[in-house]
């Protein structure tokens, strides 16, 4: 079973390497964005106070037709992207690309705002009713009723359903599960087990319920994480500043190694800055604008401007604390101990050390994008001799997590090992687990940065809490988002069937491999992004029209 599930991460890697970690997909994510940005006139700006008008209701006509008012539309759509995104998937950027990959998350949100407000409102232009004159948005209906493009609108149908699964239930199932575990030793699958009948009462009742939970959720969990974070800032407010410097200072040269991180290349910075930016305010991916489509209105503009604040509230406020909370503890280029997975654990010829410069630039252009062609650092093949689970060879450095790993011991079902252990190509083969000190990432990252503020030891407390919040609420607007894929493309006797395989998989999530996850994850997000970047493009004519009839319907006469 291992040897599957190492050689399905294998195919998940080669996937992401063409698609969301290739160099390609960013640039052609924020090209769509500037474009637009560029096109409409910066409607970040110009429009910006009077989306917060519409949102609170000073604005629009509350008996429009649809499900939901602007506010629970967007506190949904907020509930699928404030999730696991801000507090895990910032600190996955960071591990990977160090400080730089902030900016780039920053430049994502910016421009993505212009982007959801594309998306939002050419998905809701073209929404409909089904027979229980609930609404069915989303953009696969602008792909087929606009476009006429109904292929494209199935692709579209199909990865956001698999999308459901692979990036808002199975990561969030995962980090929550996790969460719980690591601070209140409650056992993953018990967590995942009992929120996920509770995930199944509520979606049931469908966008109007979860709408209604979302908007009481969202609220609380963005002040409970925003009190624990200003803890840590308060605490460490002189590295303030040298955060801040280090990010812009490493915007387009790549990030210094520090500590344990061994540095990262632009290309690193600016790709993972951006991968983790869409998946964090999902800006460009499609999903949202299924849940604004349910929003009271009989213009689709007011709500595109509604959706504008949602990257300006994930990405630029809530991300940006989270990344200076674990900037600013120094969490970041620190190594703890650690349960090392074995995908993310290489095992190489000679001895290295992270305070050797020499050392140092040889393991950081190892671990490139681009290893060198005649790279020094060569891949064990051996057996190494443990004795009561310490390896007693030499000449050999273990790597996890991208950093060297040191204090290392072997165990097997849970006894320490004496024996071999078998490397080959790098990989250890045999049935063991390691464990040590080493670089962490994603929700542990962020959890050892919150340690460090006011609450001292308590404030993993504070992530914990919030992470159960975040996630739960992140899996009820997902299960929406595929609940309308579903809709679409089999018809209402699919929803229940759908709706039960979700709950299940969100158990099931609660004991998966983290690795694995973000792999699946990472796929799912581009499949939906594509389709729909392409399709808002084809209509940037219509877009721009629609936006001059209702800001000033004289000027497009005019035109």
């Amino acid at each position: 079973m291992a040897e599957v599930i190492q050689a399905f991460e294998g195919f998940l890697g080669l996937l992401d390497s063409w698609l969301g970690s290739s160099i390609w997909f960013p640039y052609v994510l924020v090209g769509v964005g500037v474009w637009f940005t560029i096109y409409l006139g910066f409607p970040q700006f110009r429009y910006f106070n009077r989306a917060w008008r519409f949102l609170f209701g000073k604005e629009g006509d509350s008996n429009a037709p649809g499900d939901t008012t602007h506010f629970r539309a967007l506190t949904t759509a907020l509930s699928g992207t404030v999730g696991t995104g801000n507090i895990g998937g910032v600190a996955f950027a960071l591990f990977l690309g160090g400080p730089a990959a902030l900016f780039w998350m920053w430049v994502t949100a910016f421009v993505g705002m212009t982007t959801k407000f594309v998306e939002v409102t050419l998905s809701h232009k073209y929404r409909e009713f089904d027979d229980k004159g609930e609404v069915a948005g989303g953009p696969m209906y602008y792909m087929e009723k606009r476009l006429n493009m109904k292929w494209l609108a199935v692709i579209f149908a199909i990865a956001t359903l698999l999308s459901a699964i692979g990036t808002g239930c199975l990561p969030q199932s995962n980090n929550l599960a996790n969460g719980l575990d690591t601070s209140f030793g409650i056992p993953t699958w018990v967590s995942g087990l009992v929120l996920a009948v509770l995930l199944g009462l509520v979606v049931i009742g469908g966008i109007k319920r979860i709408a209604a939970v979302a908007s009481k959720i969202v609220p609380v969990m963005a002040a409970f994480y925003l009190i624990g974070a200003i803890g840590v800032i308060v605490v460490h407010a002189e590295n303030i500043w040298p955060s801040l410097v280090s990010i812009f200072g490493s915007i387009f040269s790549g990030s210094a190694a520090l500590g344990g991180f061994l540095g990262a290349s632009f290309a690193y910075a600016f790709t993972h800055g951006v991968n983790r930016g869409i998946f964090s305010n999902e800006a460009g991916q499609g999903s949202a604008p299924i849940a604004h489509a349910s929003a009271k209105a009989d213009d689709p503009v007011p709500e595109g401007l509604v959706s504008l604040l949602e990257p300006f509230i994930d990405t630029l406020v809530i991300c940006t604390i989270t990344g200076l909370v674990i900037l600013s503890s120094g969490a970041w280029a620190d190594k703890f101990p650690n349960d090392f997975g074995l995908g993310n654990t290489e095992v190489v010829a000679g001895v290295y050390s992270d305070e050797d410069p020499a050392h140092v630039a040889m393991l950081s252009a190892h671990m490139g994008r681009n290893p060198p062609a005649n790279d020094p650092i060569k891949p064990l093949t051996a057996e190494l001799t443990v004795v009561n689970g310490a390896i007693v060879d030499s000449g050999y450095t273990i790597i996890h997590n991208r950093s060297v790993a040191e204090e290392i011991t072997v165990r097997r079902n849970g006894e320490l090992l004496t024996g071999s252990l078998v490397v080959e190509a790098g990989e250890i083969v045999n049935d063991v687990e390691l464990h040590g000190s080493s670089l962490v990432h994603s929700v542990n990252l962020t959890v050892e940065a919150f340690k460090r503020g006011i609450f001292g030891e308590s404030g993993q407390y504070a992530v914990t809490i919030s992470l159960v919040l975040f996630a739960f609420s992140t899996a009820l607007a997902w299960s929406y988002y595929g609940d309308r894929a579903i809709l679409y493309l089999f018809g209402p006797k699919a929803l229940t069937p759908y709706r039960v395989i979700y709950c299940i998989a969100f158990l099931l999530g609660a004991t998966m491999d983290t690795t694995l996850i973000w792999k699946i994850a990472a796929v799912f997000v581009v499949l939906m992004a594509l389709p729909n970047l392409f399709g808002i493009t084809m209509l940037s004519r219509e877009m721009k029209s629609t936006v001059r009839n209702f800001v000033d319907p004289a000027e497009e006469k005019a035109a």
